[in-house]
């Protein structure tokens, strides 16, 4: 079985598309690192919940947009290597004005219990 990592984030809806661009460029660079794949989703049914819920888990505000990500990787060890790889790649420098709110984000990484496919 594959490791995945896990991201949920709070994203400027009005920079969705500067978001999807930086995230074409992540996305390769994870690849280039040995990820297997990787699924950036923009959330259009996130419901309040009544008692937690993806906005304010990630404390979103009302400009803001939830992104649901993931990366599949073959192993943990594969997903270490790969990902100290990644943020030493010049592709992957952050600046002062990003899309979204990396302190805000929740992340990790997950053995995973079942895969079913179709």
């Amino acid at each position: 079985m594959s490791y995945i990592d896990g991201y949920v984030m709070p994203v400027k809806t009005a920079r969705k598309e500067e978001y999807r661009e930086m995230a074409k460029v992540a996305a390769a660079v994870f690849i280039d690192c040995g990820a297997l794949h990787v699924t950036e989703s923009w959330g259009d049914d996130v419901p309040d919940g009544k008692v937690t819920d993806f906005k304010r888990a990630v404390q979103a505000k009302p400009d803001e947009s939830i992104v649901f990500s993931w990366i599949a990787w073959p192993s943990r060890q594969a997903r270490d290597a790969g990902n100290k790889k990644a943020m030493e790649d010049p592709r992957m420098k952050m600046t002062d004005d990003m899309p979204f709110d990396g302190k805000r984000m929740i992340l990790g990484g997950f053995e995973p219990l079942l895969e079913s496919k179709r």
